[in-house]
């Protein structure tokens, strides 16, 4: 008959998970206690006072671990629905995705060769 009310659900689910974040923050600000003091301002750590300064600069190796995690998680993101489908889809569609996954792995191994990544 009229095509929306097949996304009944959708909507539903949709005014249901705007409406409990809203809520939660709502609760949150009216239940928690406001105090401004010398204590909210003080850094925490552990219930330990904190030593030294608590801007610590990061080497950047640890941002080279997560880019690549990044890349390859996403290439794993995009490899599910393939794999899920890979009979219907053909060989030409596997050479696609053997490309797919030749072009960070070469990347990967050339970075790994040039010692450009601090892993080894």
């Amino acid at each position: 008959m009229f095509i929306l009310y097949e996304y009944d659900i959708f909507w539903a689910f949709l005014i249901i998970s705007s409406v409990i974040p809203i809520l939660a923050f709502l609760f949150s600000g009216i239940l928690a206690p406001i105090s401004k003091g010398p204590e909210k301002l003080s850094s925490y750590e552990s219930g330990i006072e904190p030593i030294g300064d608590a801007w610590l600069q990061f080497r950047i190796r640890y941002y080279m671990f997560a880019l690549v995690f990044v890349v390859f998680d996403v290439e794993t993101v995009f490899l599910y629905p393939w794999a899920m489908s890979f009979d219907i889809l053909g060989v030409s569609v596997f050479i696609e995705a053997l490309i797919f996954v030749l072009i960070p792995n070469c990347w990967f191994s050339l970075c790994m060769v040039k010692r450009s990544i601090g892993m080894v």
